[in-house]
């Protein structure tokens, strides 16, 4: 395996309300993570860093995340905890009112590939070049779209494309929706909306099919075009890519 993970704040917010990570076990099972975190007085990064800092305190204390069963049951009890530790700081810190966080994450193992999300940051399997969105956003303009109100073009342009209906920090309890994925995917894209508002599907999937930059400068060039593009967003990317002899 190959990975590597990078946040930037981008050309206009004033800080990074994002975290993220990738990390393995002593199993050989790999948790990345991706959270996008909202909130006034930096409440956002607050909020974003509980999440990474927690799941990865307890994936490091996990031999093994166990069965599918067992690693779904793992991922909505930790995600619930995290959601009450959020309104717990919320309730102690007046300032921090509003304050949530996205999650997408992905969790590989020798047997299974699942995802997991809450709220809109993206989540990719990666097969023969190809970008694959296995998350569903929680976003208003996502359910008018269902409801056949609003177009997927007409989405991409709403003034309230940003609107979240689910996000961590929101309600008293939140799970996350889960993805069964095919393992035999070559590669893994979790992001921010930052990467994903700025870049197409194409233009993304032509920087990570450039034979002649390596796994580092892939995620560093797609930032870079964010930026370039305006940076109107923290941008968050985690990826990694499955070498010949890989798991399956």
């Amino acid at each position: 395996m190959k990975s590597f993970y990078l946040t930037d704040a981008g050309k206009v917010r004033s800080h990074n309300e994002d975290s993220v990570t990738i990390l393995k076990n002593n199993n050989g099972e790999y948790l990345m993570i991706v959270a996008d975190g909202m909130g006034g007085h930096r409440a956002g990064e607050v909020a974003s860093s509980m999440v990474v800092t927690h799941m990865g305190k307890r994936f490091s204390e996990a031999s093994s995340v166990g069965s599918k069963v067992d690693a779904i049951k793992w991922l909505n009890d930790n995600i619930a905890e995290i959601n009450q530790n959020i309104l717990s700081y919320t309730k102690d810190h007046e300032e921090s009112v509003g304050m949530g966080t996205t999650v997408v994450l992905a969790l590989l193992t020798k047997e299974f590939l699942i995802f997991g999300n809450i709220g809109d940051s993206s989540g990719f399997a990666i097969k023969n070049g190809k970008l694959h969105k296995v998350t569903h956003d929680h976003t208003l303009v996502n359910l008018l779209v269902e409801a056949g109100d609003l177009t997927e073009e007409e989405a991409k342009y709403h003034p309230k494309k940003n609107v979240l209906m689910k996000a961590l920090g929101g309600n008293e309890k939140v799970e996350l929706d889960i993805f069964d994925v095919d393992i035999s995917a070559n590669g893994i894209l979790l992001c921010s909306d930052g990467l994903t508002n700025m870049l197409t599907n194409e233009q993304i999937e032509k920087v990570l099919n450039d034979e002649e930059l390596d796994i580092e400068e892939k995620v560093i060039k797609l930032i870079r075009k964010c930026n370039a593009r305006g940076g109107t967003d923290n941008i968050s990317i985690a990826y990694l890519v499955k070498e010949s002899g890989d798991l399956a």
